[in-house]
Parts: C-alpha cells; sequence; structure tokens
C-alpha cells in the first residue's frame, strides 16, 4: 500500500465507525500561547477534555501535523541517528468524547490493524497498565490476540497525564516484533528498533488533584495516537521509516542536488546527513506554512537551530550553497492533496528557508574556523571540553545554536561547558533587562516613599476621561525630578509600546508639569519635573519642595492634543500590523512597537527587505481603511477564552490574565491591547510609512506618521519638487526625474575625463619619476611614497610606471584614509629572479597586512600606515638579498 492510501484506509475505517473526520490543527498552535509547537493529536481537543469546551460531535479521527523538537518532547538529537525518530511525524488519532470507551477502542484498533492491513497477529504484543484488569480482560476475551502477548506495564510506560493535574488515565499500546525469529517479547518498552509502539490508546477516566489523588470524571474519553510514518514502514515491509515511500522522493531529490546516493546504511556519513535533512525540511515547511519563522526567541529560535543544524548537515554533502529549499517541491507533490497549505504557501516557505539558508553560510565557515581554532588550543591544554565562553561566542557571534556546537564536538569526541554557556547567555540577558531599565531607574529606585495619605491608589480612569480630582498617595525624589502615585489618574503609564501621558498637576498654589508616567508594578507613577508657584510665577527648586504643599485635592489634567496624537498611531499601528499579515504573510507578528505622539515604530518577524511594492500596497491597505471611518469598538474585561473565539491574536511567550482588553476594528483587526486608542478610523487622517530597516536577523522595522505630520510631509515634499522643478525648467515631475538623472550622467562623464586627465598627466611624470630610481647590482629599483586618493588610483599610476619599467623593479605606497596601500612591480625581463606577488606579500607585513598577485605585478594592504617608509626600505633590501 502506498502510505496515501494507509491514511486513507484509517480515515475509511473510522468514518465506517461514526467518527467525523476533522482537519489536522496547525503546527503553530495559535489559539495556546503556553505551547511551542502542536505535539499531539489530542491539543486541539484539549479544551474538550479541560471541561471549558465541546464540539459538535462525539466521535472524531485525524491525522495531526505534530513538531516534537523542544522541552520534555525533544526528538531532535536521535534524528538520523537511528530508523523511526522525527522532528515532524503525522500523528493518526480517533477520540471519543464521553461516547464509546475501552471495549470499542481495542476492538476497532484490533480489527484494523489485522483484519483490514492484515497485519501478522503472531508479531503484535498489547500493553496494559498494572491495575488496569478492564483492558486486560477486553483484550484477551474481545480480541484473539495470543494471550501471552499482553503484558502489563507501570505508570512509566502506560498511564498518561495532560500534566502535574488535570484529566489522566490508564493507556494501552500495540507494539510490533519485526525480529526475523520473533523473538521480540522482551523488548516491549524497550526501546529496541525491532519491537516499537505503532498505536497508544489512552483512556481518560481521572482528574488529578492539587493533592495528587485520582478521581473519576464524570465523563470518560478516549484518545488514540498512531504514528504515520512507523506503520506506513511496517505496513510496506520496510525496518527504516526512512524506505518507506513517505521519505524516499525526498531523499532522490536530496540524492539529485548534492549528488550524494542514499545507501540506508545506519553508519554512513552521508546517509545520516541526507535523513536529517529529509527530516529537517518536513518540519520547517509545515511550521512555515502554518505561520512560524525562524527567529532569535520562543519557537522561532527553535525553527532556526532545526534549520542551522540541516544547513550544517548539507556542507556534509559537499554543498556551500542554499540546498534545503529546493526540497519544497517535492514536499508539495507527495503532501500537497492532503494539506494544501504546503501549496499555497510554497513560494513563502521556499523565500524564508532560502534567506535563512543564505544568511547563515555567510557566518558559517568562519564559525567552523573558530570552532577548530578552540579545539587545537584545548588539545594542547590537555582538554577535551569547549568552554563555555567559546560556545557563547560561537552563538552570539556566528550564530550557532548550541546543539549544534554539541553535535560538532560530539563528532570529535568532545564535550561543551553547557553550564558555562547558559551562564554567560544569562549575563546577556542581565544586560539587556539593566539597558532597558535605565530610562525608568528613578522610577525603580530603592528610595522609600512618603506616604501622603491612605486608600486605593493607582485607579486608571483615562479611557473615558483626561481629567480628574485627584488625591496624592505617595511622593519621592528622583534623580531630578519628583515621582508621585495618586489615587486615581487619567495619566496613561507606558506599557505596550505606548509612551506616558505629559500633563499637569495643579492645587491652589503650585502647577506641577508631569513629563512622563510610567508603571512600577501596579503603581502608576507621575514623573514631575518643574514645579510652579502659582502666586509668584516663580520655578520651585525639586530637591527642597516639601510634599506636605501635596495635602488635599490636586486637579489631574493629560495634554489632549499629545494624547489624541498618540491614540491616532496607536490605532494606526494596529491597521498596519494587520495590513503587513494580508501582504506579506500569517508569519508576520509583532515583535516590539513604540508609540508616540509624533510617529509610531513597528517591529516584526519578515525574512527579507520589504519592497516599494509592498510598501505601497501596505500604505494604500492601511488608508483604504481610514477612509471607511469605521467606530473602533473596545471591548472592557473579556474572558481571555472568549477574547480567543472573537479571533484577538495571541502569540507564544506573551502573557495574558484571565480578563483581557480587546481593540477591535470591525472586519478588520482585533487584538489584545490595554491602550488608548481614537474612537473612529477615520480620525487618522492617513498613515504614511517614512523607513524600513532590519534591527535582527528575521526582525524588520516600520517607522511611520500620520494625521497633521503626514500631511505636512507631503506639503514639504511637493513644496520641494515644485522648487526642482522651477530649477530645472522641468514641466512635469517626470521631466524632473529625467533632468536629475542627466545631470547625473553628466557628472560622472566629467569624472571620468578628469581621471582620464589625471592618469595621462602622472604617466607624463613616470619618466622624472623613474630618474629617482636607485641601481642595485645592475637592476634599477624605485621605493616612493605617492599621493593617491584610492587604492585604485595608486593601482592606475603602477600600471602607467610598469609600461615604461625595463630591466627595474618598484614599489609604490600610499596612505588611504588610516590604511595603506601597496603596488609592487617587476619587468618581464627580471621574472625569474623577483615575484611581485610574493616581494608586495613579504613587505606588507610590516605595515599589518598582506597581499599578492602575478609576477610581474601586485598589490597588497596594511593597517599600520607610521611603517609605509620602513617598507620603503625594506622592499630594497629585499631585492638586495635576492640578487646578492
Amino acid at each position: 500500500m502506498k502510505s496515501s492510501d494507509i491514511r486513507q484506509s484509517f480515515f475509511d475505517f473510522f468514518k465506517q465507525k461514526g467518527h467525523e473526520i476533522v482537519r489536522s490543527a496547525p503546527v503553530i498552535p495559535a489559539e495556546d500561547p503556553t505551547l511551542l509547537f502542536t505535539n499531539a493529536g489530542m491539543n486541539q481537543f484539549k479544551d474538550v477534555f479541560l471541561g471549558t469546551g465541546s464540539r459538535p460531535y462525539t466521535r472524531a479521527a485525524d491525522t495531526q501535523k505534530c513538531i516534537r523538537a523542544s522541552g520534555k518532547h525533544n526528538d531532535l538529537e536521535d534524528v538520523g541517528r537511528d530508523t523511526y525518530h522525527h522532528t515532524f511525524f503525522e500523528m493518526l488519532g480517533n477520540w471519543s468524547f464521553g461516547d464509546y470507551y475501552k471495549k470499542e477502542a481495542i476492538m476497532w484498533a484490533w480489527e484494523l490493524l489485522t483484519d483490514v492491513w492484515m497485519l501478522p497477529k503472531d508479531r503484535l504484543y498489547a500493553t496494559v497498565f498494572e491495575d488496569d484488569d478492564e483492558a486486560f480482560e477486553i483484550w484477551r476475551h474481545h480480541t484473539d490476540i495470543d494471550p501471552d502477548h499482553i503484558q502489563r506495564h507501570g505508570a512509566k510506560d502506560n498511564f498518561w497525564e495532560m500534566g502535574e493535574t488535570g484529566p489522566c488515565g490508564p493507556c494501552s499500546e500495540i507494539h510490533i516484533d519485526l525480529t526475523t525469529d520473533k523473538s521480540g517479547a522482551g523488548f516491549v518498552n524497550a526501546d529496541n528498533p525491532l519491537v516499537i509502539e505503532i498505536w497508544n490508546l489512552v483512556f481518560i477516566q481521572y482528574n488529578r488533584k492539587q493533592d495528587g489523588e485520582l478521581e473519576l470524571l464524570p465523563n470518560k474519553h478516549v484518545d488514540t495516537g498512531m504514528g504515520f510514518e512507523r506503520v506506513t514502514a511496517v505496513l510496506q515491509g520496510k525496518t527504516s521509516n526512512y524506505d518507506s515511500d513517505i521519505f524516499t522522493p525526498i531523499l532522490d531529490e536530496i540524492g539529485k542536488i548534492t549528488g550524494t546516493t542514499y545507501t540506508g546504511k545506519m553508519d554512513s556519513e552521508s546517509d545520516m546527513a541526507m535523513r536529517v535533512i529529509a527530516d529537517h525540511i518536513r518540519t520547517l515547511a509545515f511550521a512555515i506554512a502554518d505561520g512560524g519563522t525562524p527567529s532569535n526567541e520562543g519557537r522561532g529560535y527553535v525553527l532556526r537551530r532545526i534549520l542551522r543544524r540541516g544547513v550544517r548537515y548539507v556542507r556534509k554533502l559537499g554543498k556551500n550553497e542554499p540546498v534545503i529549499y529546493k526540497l519544497t517541491g517535492v514536499l508539495c507533490e507527495t503532501l500537497g492533496e492532503v494539506f494544501p497549505e504546503l501549496v499555497q504557501q510554497k513560494e513563502l516557505i521556499e523565500r524564508i528557508i532560502k534567506s535563512e539558508e543564505a544568511s547563515f553560510l555567510a557566518t558559517l565557515d568562519r564559525g567552523v574556523e573558530i570552532f577548530s581554532e578552540v579545539v587545537e588550543l584545548q588539545k594542547k591544554k590537555g582538554k577535551t571540553e569547549i568552554e563555555g565562553a567559546d560556545a557563547f561566542k560561537l552563538y552570539d557571534t556566528y550564530g550557532f545554536p548550541l546543539d549544534l556546537t554539541r553535535l560538532m564536538a560530539t563528532e570529535i569526541g568532545f564535550s561543551v561547558d553547557e553550564a558555562g554557556f547558559e551562564t554567560h547567555m544569562q549575563e546577556q540577558q542581565n544586560r539587556a533587562r539593566q539597558d532597558r531599565k535605565e530610562k525608568t531607574a528613578s522610577v525603580h529606585e530603592n528610595s522609600t516613599w512618603d506616604v501622603l495619605s491612605e486608600g486605593p491608589e493607582s485607579e486608571f480612569l483615562g479611557y473615558k476621561q483626561l481629567i480628574s480630582k485627584s488625591v496624592v498617595r505617595k511622593a519621592k525624589h528622583g534623580e531630578k525630578s519628583i515621582l508621585l502615585v495618586l489615587d486615581r489618574t487619567p495619566f496613561y503609564a507606558e506599557s505596550g509600546g505606548q509612551v506616558g501621558d505629559k500633563g499637569q498637576l495643579e492645587n491652589e498654589n503650585y502647577r506641577l508639569t508631569v513629563s512622563d508616567t510610567q508603571k512600577d508594578g501596579e503603581q502608576i507613577v507621575h514623573v514631575v519635573t518643574a514645579i510652579e508657584n502659582k502666586r509668584t510665577g516663580a520655578k520651585v527648586d525639586l530637591s527642597s519642595f516639601k510634599f506636605t504643599e501635596l495635602s488635599g485635592i490636586m486637579d489631574a489634567s493629560v495634554e489632549k492634543n499629545l494624547r489624541a496624537d498618540t491614540a491616532r498611531n496607536h490605532t494606526a499601528t494596529h491597521l498596519l500590523h494587520e495590513a503587513l499579515r494580508k501582504v506579506l504573510g500569517d508569519h508576520v507578528q509583532q515583535k516590539g512597537s513604540l508609540v508616540g505622539p509624533d510617529r509610531l515604530r513597528f517591529d516584526f518577524s519578515h525574512f527579507e527587505r520589504l519592497t516599494d511594492e509592498d510598501i505601497s500596497r501596505i500604505e494604500e491597505m492601511v488608508n483604504a481603511e481610514v477612509r471607511l471611518a469605521k467606530a473602533v469598538t473596545k471591548h472592557e474585561d473579556v474572558a481571555f477564552e472568549d477574547a480567543k473565539k472573537m479571533g484577538a491574536l495571541a502569540f507564544f511567550g506573551d502573557k495574558y490574565g484571565d480578563r483581557v482588553r480587546v481593540v477591535e476594528v470591525p472586519g478588520y483587526s482585533v487584538e489584545f491591547c490595554g491602550g488608548t486608542h481614537l474612537d473612529n478610523i477615520g480620525q487618522i487622517g492617513m498613515l504614511k510609512i517614512i523607513s524600513e530597516s532590519s534591527i535582527a536577523s528575521g526582525i524588520r522595522r516600520v517607522e511611520a506618521i500620520t494625521g497633521d505630520a503626514a500631511e505636512a510631509m507631503f506639503r514639504e515634499e511637493h513644496l520641494q519638487l515644485k522648487a526642482m522643478r522651477e530649477m530645472l525648467n522641468a514641466q512635469s515631475e517626470m521631466q524632473v526625474k529625467e533632468k536629475v538623472q542627466k545631470l547625473l550622467d553628466d557628472r560622472k562623464d566629467l569624472e571620468k575625463e578628469l581621471e582620464k586627465l589625471k592618469m595621462q598627466l602622472a604617466a607624463s611624470k613616470m619618466d622624472d619619476l623613474l630618474k629617482e630610481a636607485e641601481e642595485i647590482n645592475g637592476i634599477k629599483v624605485l621605493a616612493k611614497v605617492m599621493q593617491a586618493s584610492s587604492a585604485d588610483e595608486l593601482k592606475q599610476l603602477g600600471e602607467a610606471l610598469n609600461s615604461k619599467l625595463k630591466n627595474g623593479a618598484a614599489l609604490l605606497g600610499a596612505v588611504v584614509g588610516e590604511k595603506v596601500s601597496l603596488v609592487a612591480m617587476v619587468s618581464d625581463d627580471l621574472t625569474k629572479q623577483l615575484q611581485a606577488g610574493k616581494l608586495v606579500g613579504e613587505v606588507a607585513k610590516t605595515v599589518k597586512g598582506g597581499g599578492g598577485g602575478r609576477p610581474n605585478f601586485a598589490t597588497a594592504g596594511g593597517k599600520d600606515p607610521s611603517k609605509l617608509e620602513e617598507a620603503m626600505t625594506l622592499f630594497k633590501q629585499i631585492i638586495h638579498e635576492k640578487l646578492s
């Protein structure tokens, strides 16, 4: 049977048993930010097992895309080394939600395996939990399995739990004996490749309480999982998953690209490399198709590690160019029908993988050199461990994930000081955290607060009002400021990328300028940088100001124009985010933002520079939406699960409470957000992207302006263009471009002509220059420091001199910027005795450089201009020695 037929026969079998055939959930679990990757078929039914959700059916079956490459479930290290571990695999499964239970699950599993797929009964073993007499008796009396092939095992192998608490229950596994003599009884649950588990039937009947006690659930469920790759290999009579038709098309394509033949040998280095690559392209393609992208954090970093591991194995097959992305096509051909998202996202998958491969290849060679140098140094010390500092340098500077360094070390019998690596990683993270804290250092400093009044504090009113009557609860001196906490405030404290509000606090005697608002835990801290005495108009010295002057009611007022401009940019950021996802793809995720009154900045995951066309499409999409002037809906205090059902984007690593705030632009954008926003998107006016750049590998940044700022920019650019038209006497904007281009072309022609004249002048002086040559052992030798604006100019001078050089050798040198350029020449009649390449290479060492070239003409460079004259002298000495 072909693998596609096996999958379909599974669906057909359970459809006949009344099951709903459901689609695989995405391998990127967008609705569960606590999970890196979907790693089991039950993930999409987690809410049903927890009792928080339901489905319109009680029986289901599917094939679930799974990735196990991190955390508790991590098969990455075993991939390629054996025949059956994978980072990506399909899990065939059937479920019962309070419907059938153990009897049907066991009987149907046996029926499919032995009656439909005709697996030999005498090679199958069933395991049950040691106390599960019910399952044992079902196997014994309701199937025709050999009773001696039913084994009891402990909780480690035959009791499934979702976590430390929650739904759990015993399981029954089905194993197949692949030994030649059917002697595998003792190898069940022994991790032996000849006796492997092919199906796990989990019976969820308990709830594990906090104290560890088990209580029966009101409804009992069935959750089964069968490794598709394993059962396919078994049904196709293969002892290795990689020999099945799931992998052979990929391995064949790798062979075509690299010129390597797959032999299936476990001890072959090239075969292992091909297995790793075949596995990794599946993981990468499915993850990217479902919205993942390689990056430096979370699931993105897992993908980057897998990709870079694959690139290193491509190198082992002799290829020093992007290769992995080329395998996307064969994956689409073999799996595109059952997983159409692969075909739909093919171009995106190829672009992302190719970009990542090229990026890593740019640093891989140097990283390998550094690794080799470290190894040699450790060998001289009599050590066989890569130190943590060196492993971290390879990670931080050359992009080597720790597991790649570990892999390379293992191959030569070395280990890695992983604890030392983690220490350096933690130090770097601490430094980054410290940098982020610098701005708010005065807010968080350890000086104690003076308590001015008792009662609740920091109630935020700013969603609905910009002024309030407030009471100061706490005060303390900051660095060149006074910090205040109020009982209630309209001031928004900086968070979620939005800057803090500015404004005033005022009582009968004093007017306080609030220049920033920050958070300190749950406290909203008002940063006061100026105080005016209202009676005298004088500025008050902050350091001597007495906090008792702040007793009683204070009038708090936010600077409304700044707040409005900030809200405009924040709402525009939401529109921009959605437009980026629509134009570039669902892999786009917010990685950071800054929303102020003057502009907005948005960082997001993407693998390449945005084209002018991309930017135009994004702007057009946002501005078209702005013109619809929709009301912005702010959903206050929404249950997190309800917010997800509304379509609010939840990203891995983001922290969400049980109750959240959701900002919605109906029909366009839904996001979790605690910031301040417009009432209507029409108030944005327009959005204009003013810059686009890279801030890290896989992270892009766009900056944009809106409203009055965007209008002012367009007005200024229009006036500048009008002025240029008048200066150039152009009739249209197109003619401005044409005339400017002509000016640039004319200038380039003039520069070439000037260069030509300069060289002619220099050539005319070559005869005079040669008169300065010394005679050493019958040949002319010239060593001269010249004036040159570039290395190319010096080279041209050298070529002019070389054309006139007879029976001689010459060295010209110049200081260009802060570096040295050298050109050496030897006349053709002397190249058997002297070679310009060797001469210039030796001389260049004096100026801390190197170089080389042809026997009659060579160039070099150096870093130490102070040694240039010394290099000239050395040139003459070397020639004297060689001719002597």
